[in-house]
């Protein structure tokens, strides 16, 4: 017997490889690196974490992704919904009394958290999770993600610590602390945030946030922006991560678990529509359950490697696409670049001023806003904006952290919503045609006399019985006189479960009191057998359970015919 070791993903992409596709490669790589520098500096910050972590986070997971992740042109990163969820994962965390473990640590523990949920969430076949937040919650969910991440700049740009939460209270302090206000690092702010729009605007060839790192540093150089009392970076360790197991002592893990869950469910929610949209965009199809494993082998790297969760880079794989990378290589390249800056120009990066990283913090947040998709909703469903609406509301008003809780029950919410009240139509016939039509969509369509049709489009579960058995006893009272049978149509509905079955029952009984017998027609296998162990079909008859309407109709016919 041979044995058959599976190939790496990263060695199944390079069938085929050639020279032009590593010079592709290698002019995406960089231009990743390139991209991705500015981000990995900038968005530590919103949870607190320095900026080396952020640069090891573009390195250790984007060779693990590279190497077990399915698709060959995601990139994977630091993300800011991601870092936003996690700073409030980290101060609940870091509030638990006894906890003595460093804020770093607890990060790198949340990103191997993190991973074991992925790796679990393969093994059971979770996949389906990525499509659990709908997109109206998740495009508000992340509308609100970016307000709170616009108001956590204000120190940034100001150089004034706010102690306020919410989104007008600490602008309402930032007023009453006016003259505290730093104005040389507000001015830099607005003028590095004026710049990234402009290039934005003119869709200029090098990204702003490059233009705006190199340019920023280049000033802080010359005009020596730390003696004028403009906060810069500071030193960043040279040299590469090493791999290390996070302390956990004194750590509360039932909220580690809990932590790590919402930003498991937050970030792969956004990382499959990161890259399902890349994926339409290559012509390739995304199955969420094997990008769960390259997920999951990126934040376990990230973990052991001390940082912090990461998920698909949108802006990063957007650079891959357009410069034209070919493989996971493009990702390998991007990892080699950042590890010769943290070798070679951490000194020249310590001087980089923090508001420039505000002004990019500012820059992606307004980018997470996305007014075309609301708009979108809007017009195409009212229901559905409310609910973004709700998704939105969450972060700013409860918190970020409350906010996940929020977006999570705003979906159940709407799901019950839209099992609850399952639509039915009354059923007739069109002269010289085969098959049933509903009465209200065919103006040629006449009921059948004596024999009542409707169906019900949807599973008959506990929380819409009462919905359905009063919509069924008002269609029954709606019968004409001398009406005999009354048939559901039961072709579209999925499920029924026990509580289901004990309202046909009582349907049934009342009907009988009306003299109009309860039929079911079109069962679907496993309502049938659900229907059989609960005594309904024995109730019913087994006689009034048809194989398809047209079965029931002609039955009715010939007995009719055998009554006359």
């Amino acid at each position: 017997m041979t044995l058959t070791v599976p190939r790496l993903p990263l060695l199944s992409g390079l069938d085929g490889y050639d020279a032009n596709a590593l010079r592709s490669d290698v002019s995406a790589g960089l231009a990743i690196a390139a991209v991705g520098l500015p981000s990995a500096i900038a968005y530590p910050a919103i949870a607190g974490l320095p900026p080396e972590t952020g640069i090891y986070a573009s390195i250790t997971p984007l060779v693990a992704y590279a190497l077990f992740g399915p698709s060959r042109r995601l990139i994977v990163g630091p993300d800011a919904a991601t870092m936003t969820v996690l700073a409030a994962v980290l101060a609940t965390i870091l509030a638990t009394p006894g906890v003595t473990t460093d804020r770093v640590s607890v990060a790198a523990l949340l990103a191997l958290t993190v991973g074991a949920l992925c790796l679990v969430a393969r093994l059971v076949r979770l996949g389906v999770l990525a499509t659990f937040l709908s997109r109206p919650i998740l495009t508000g969910f992340f509308a609100g993600i970016s307000l709170s991440i616009l108001i956590g700049q204000i120190k940034r740009f100001t150089g004034v610590d706010i102690e306020a939460e919410g989104l007008v209270a600490p602008v309402l302090e930032l007023a009453r602390e006016a003259a505290s206000i730093h104005w040389p690092s507000l001015l830099l702010a607005f003028g590095c945030f004026a710049l990234l729009q402009v290039a934005r605007a003119l869709d200029s060839p090098i990204p702003g946030p490059v233009i705006v790192v190199v340019l920023s540093v280049l000033l802080s150089f010359f005009f020596d922006f730390e003696g004028h009392g403009i906060a810069i970076v500071g030193n960043i360790p040279e040299g590469l991560p090493s791999m290390t197991l996070p302390r956990m002592e004194n750590m509360p893990f039932d909220t580690l678990l809990v932590g790590g869950a919402a930003i498991f469910l937050v970030s792969f929610g956004a990382g499959i529509i990161t890259a399902r949209s890349f994926g339409a965009l290559g012509g390739y199809q995304v199955d969420p359950n094997r990008e769960l494993s390259g997920f999951a082998a990126a934040n376990i790297a990230a973990g052991f490697f001390g940082t912090f969760p990461v998920t698909a880079s949108d802006s990063r794989t957007a650079v891959n696409f357009t410069v034209g990378g070919r493989s996971q290589v493009a990702g390998l390249v991007a990892a080699a670049a950042l590890v010769a800056v943290l070798m070679f120009l951490g000194g020249v990066l310590r001087i980089l001023p923090i508001p420039a990283l505000g002004a990019i913090l500012a820059a992606t947040a307004l980018s997470l806003i996305d007014l075309g998709a609301l708009r979108q909703i809007w017009r195409v469903s009212r229901m559905e904006f409310v609910f973004a609406l709700i998704a939105m509301w969450g972060p700013i008003g409860l918190g970020v952290l409350n906010g996940v809780v929020i977006a999570i029950a705003a979906t159940l919410v709407y799901i019950l919503r839209k099992s609850m009240y399952p639509h039915d139509a009354l059923l007739g016939r069109i002269p010289g045609r085969d098959g049933f039509y509903k009465l209200h969509r065919e103006p040629q369509a006449r009921p059948v006399p004596g024999f009542g049709a409707c169906m019900i489009q949807g599973s008959l579960l506990f929380f819409n019985t009462d919905y359905v058995q009063a919509r069924l006893l008002k269609i029954a009272e709606a019968l004409p006189a001398g009406t005999r049978w009354l048939v559901i149509d039961a072709s579209a509905i999925p499920q029924i479960d026990s509580t289901a079955t004990a309202m046909l029952e009582e349907v049934c009984e009342e009907l009988k009191k009306r003299g109009i017998a309860l039929g079911l027609a079109e069962l679907h296998g496993d309502a049938r057998a659900m229907l059989h162990r609960a005594g309904v079909i024995d109730r019913i008859g087994s006689d009034m359970v048809f194989t398809g309407m047209e079965d029931a109709l002609d039955d009715f016919e010939q007995r009719s015919e055998n009554a006359a």
